[in-house]
């Protein structure tokens, strides 16, 4: 099976523990406001390879993975909108003794038990805490994030979170503590991330003749940032 993949980082260190293959899968259905990667957006485009084509390049890196304990990654886009190509390639990275994991919004085309059968570790993005935020903030509707979470939550697949904090947006005490709800919910969370929104991926925007939504908006201060995960990750 072929699947679209917009790029390849060999020697990845901030997509899951040690160092990590991280294939970044073409196609996402969001819009979220503060995306630095718009050009993952549209389905159709990437390159076209076999999982087993994939999983070839990956393996050339199979000794520095053993060596830091890290592995694969699949991000995007939205790597569970290919779930059939994402299912045959962990199914092979798991055959060929790879730590494997899926960096995701949750928001994809279903065949979410069958995918995390060879999911090692799920870094889940949690975008928003309510229905009318999602939605002004990601264009997506807050359902389809707990028809994946729902399922993630009756396997055993180990769990990071992240969240971005937007000035205005996801800063606020009320916000965090719905969040701090959310995260309860979960019992084989590992780590929990809040990252500071930054506006790195601007750039992109002008290039490709896209309004960017969070105009004017300021980086988030990282200090802020620490105090708010501090407060969320006390009892």
């Amino acid at each position: 099976m072929l699947g679209r993949i917009h790029s390849i980082e060999t020697m990845g260190l901030m997509d899951g523990p040690g160092i990590r293959f991280v294939t970044f899968f073409q196609g996402c259905k969001l819009r979220c406001g503060y995306c630095h990667n718009p050009d993952t957006w549209n389905l159709n485009e990437g390159k076209e390879v076999s999982a087993k084509e994939l999983l070839q390049k990956a393996l050339k890196f199979k000794t520095y993975f053993q060596k830091s304990e890290g592995g694969i990654t699949c991000s995007g886009g939205e790597p569970l909108l290919q779930p059939e190509f994402l299912m045959e390639f962990l199914a092979l990275c798991k055959k060929n003794g790879l730590h494997t994991a899926i960096d995701t919004a949750g928001f994809g085309k279903g065949q979410y038990e069958e995918i995390l059968k060879y999911t090692d570790l799920v870094i889940l993005d949690i975008k928003h805490v309510d229905k009318r935020g999602y939605k002004e903030l990601t264009g997506g509707n807050i359902e389809a994030f707990w028809d994946f979470v729902n399922i993630l939550k009756s396997t055993d697949t180990r769990i990071w979170i992240r969240h971005v904090v937007v000035p205005g947006i996801t800063d606020g005490e009320k916000h965090i503590q719905k969040l701090k709800n959310i995260i309860k919910q979960f019992e084989n969370v590992d780590k929990i991330e809040l990252l500071p929104y930054h506006t790195l991926g601007v750039q992109k925007y002008k290039e490709m003749n896209i309004p960017y939504r969070l105009s004017g908006v300021n980086p988030m201060c990282k200090e802020k940032v620490k105090k708010m995960e501090e407060k969320l990750l006390s009892a």
